[in-house]
Formats: structure tokens, C-alpha cells, sequence
């Protein structure tokens, strides 16, 4: 799947690894997640209420359409979040017989 973001400059930041559904991926310290994700992925996620892909609107914290969830089940927003050396997110909802999200 092509990124839907291209980095063409300020690339001198230091890199660091997060993991996105699993996957290890690299992004540059002061990215948000949402800068981090769709310079490797089409999407952000798939809408959970099943009216097709995302890929964030406002780019500010308002609309709701960036919410990514980490690997323990919080949600996050991948517009205001930045990211963190070792920070794994899910793109859809974990499932509560993989991760007890109650627990």
C-alpha cells in the first residue's frame, strides 16, 4: 500500500522505531503519530462505524477522525499525539479476547 505522505525535507531528526499493528516502522523524533503513520500507510485507520477509511480531517484535535488506540486499549489521538521510541499503536479497536481492556 503507497504512503499517502512523502517526507521531502527535515530529515535530519534522530530516528526512533514504534510499531503499528504489529509492525515495526520508523519515524523521526517530533512526529506526531499521524505524520508517523501515513508516511507508511494509505490510512490512518478504518472507521469504526463502518462509513470507510480515515486519514485525519481537522489536524487539530476536533473532528474525531484520527483516533488510534494503543496496544493496552487506550485511545489516542493520532493528530495531537507525539510519537515515542517504542510507542505501539493498532489502527482498529483491540479486540477484548486478545487484549482484556477491563484488566
Amino acid at each position: 500500500m503507497p504512503a499517502r505522505f512523502v517526507r521531502v525535507a527535515e530529515q535530519d531528526r534522530q530516528p526512533i522505531e514504534i510499531k503499528i499493528d504489529g509492525v515495526r516502522h520508523t519515524a523521526l523524533e517530533g512526529d506526531t503519530l499521524l505524520v508517523a503513520v501515513l508516511t507508511h500507510a494509505e490510512r490512518l485507520r478504518q472507521s469504526e462505524f463502518g462509513d470507510g477509511s480515515r486519514a485525519g480531517f481537522c489536524l487539530m484535535g476536533a473532528c474525531q477522525d484520527c483516533w488510534m488506540w494503543t496496544a493496552d486499549g487506550q485511545r489516542i489521538r493520532a493528530c495531537t499525539t507525539t510519537v515515542a521510541p517504542g510507542m505501539s499503536v493498532l489502527t482498529n479497536p483491540p479486540s477484548e479476547d486478545i487484549w482484556p481492556i477491563s484488566a
